[in-house]
């Protein structure tokens, strides 16, 4: 796959958080996330039930260790008394 150049970036995330609103942000990305892949999931076994789906379960394993190792971060923030910087663009590119 050959990437061309960015069309676009969107400023999705940007801004210091208590740990409480942080947990609750990340948490719903990557909840959101897990979602899409679970219905990718269950749209390709409708028309294939014999599709191999071993990507999108490794994916899902992959984004609930994520959201585990964000929540233990954002714990040691909260019992430090400390506040969240989190920043996220998105950068969306064409695909030759």
């Amino acid at each position: 796959m050959v990437q061309s150049q960015v069309v676009q970036k969107i400023n999705l995330i940007e801004g210091e958080f208590s740990p409480s609103e942080a947990s609750d942000l990340i948490s719903a990305l990557i909840r959101e996330k897990i979602n899409f892949h679970k219905i990718q999931r269950l749209g390709q076994l409708i028309h294939d039930d014999c599709c191999d789906q071993q990507e999108s379960r490794e994916r899902i394993k992959e984004l609930e260790n994520e959201r585990k190792t964000a929540k233990d971060f954002i714990s040691k923030a909260r019992i430090n008394g400390k506040k969240v910087t989190i920043s996220g663009t998105l950068r969306i590119t064409y695909d030759d």
